[in-house]
């Protein structure tokens, strides 16, 4: 099983205008890879041989919560053992454990954050408040992690600020994405490789140094690294032979590219 943990759509009425907004913000310095639609990225699956994506939603005001988490809920309905949706919560909102609830109610297995996009601090004490109700709930947490060519440094997370948060949280299942801190992978194989804080590798293979790569994974152990591509941002397919090109054992490409993610899906 090939399992791309890391990727984004949207309702087709507003996939045009998100894309467009988000490519802008970004400076255009990505190539798209599909529309943005449901559509479009089970045609890339289907040609790159993924049997299942994780679709990753964000969430940016309180308004968003309910309809967001609800049509999250209907992607997966609709796709059953093909896509599955997390869900999202406005983390400035006093109401984030009725939030919690509800998503958890619909059967959604995740949340998804970005700090730069909803304007925290990853390892803000009122967050591992959210994060360890959200944990209690069964919940997974992926949080975006490092450089965004849409904001400015300092950004709000890093991989100590991610190292904090696995010591504080004790458990729960944590991913930080761009192998826990796009562009900021020194301090990666400094401060976070090794934790209990999983980490995915989308937009990844074609920025950060391969040999860095397989040194991360050995310090982290492969059962903690799950393949993702950032999708519509980045080509799935690429990112796929070049993980299989790398010198590591078949059963660790085998865990990375699938086994690990059937394992914390419950596939």
């Amino acid at each position: 099983m090939t399992v791309d943990f890391h990727t984004h759509v949207f309702p087709d009425w507003l996939a045009p205008r998100a894309l467009r907004t988000l490519s802008d913000n970004a400076d255009n310095i990505y190539t798209l890879v599909s529309d943005g639609t449901v559509s479009g990225l089970t045609g890339n699956m289907d040609r790159w041989g993924i049997d299942v994506s994780v679709v990753m939603p964000v969430v940016t005001k309180q308004s968003q919560v309910r309809k967001l988490n609800e049509w999250a809920a209907s992607v997966n309905a609709a796709n059953p053992g093909r896509l599955v949706s997390f869900g999202g919560i406005y983390p400035h909102s006093g109401s984030y454990k009725e939030d919690i609830d509800f998503i958890a109610g619909l059967g959604i297995k995740g949340l998804k954050f970005h700090a730069e996009y909803q304007g925290f601090v990853v390892d803000d004490e009122r967050m591992l408040k959210i994060y360890d109700y959200a944990i209690g709930k069964g919940l997974i947490l992926m949080h975006h992690a490092g450089y965004d060519p849409a904001f400015k440094p300092e950004f709000r997370s890093s991989p100590r600020r991610f190292a904090r948060i696995a010591e504080a949280m004790k458990g729960g299942v944590i991913i930080a994405a761009h192998l826990g801190g796009h562009a900021q992978w020194d301090d990666v194989e400094t401060y976070l490789a090794g934790s209990g804080v999983y980490l995915d590798t989308s937009m990844g293979f074609e920025y950060f140094p391969h040999d860095q790569f397989l040194r991360i994974v050995k310090k982290h152990g492969a059962d903690k690294i799950l393949f993702g591509s950032d999708a519509p941002w980045s080509n799935a397919g690429t990112e796929i032979s070049i993980l299989k090109s790398h010198p590591l054992p078949a059963a660790d490409v085998g865990a990375i590219l699938g086994g690990n993610a059937a394992r914390l899906l419950a596939l």
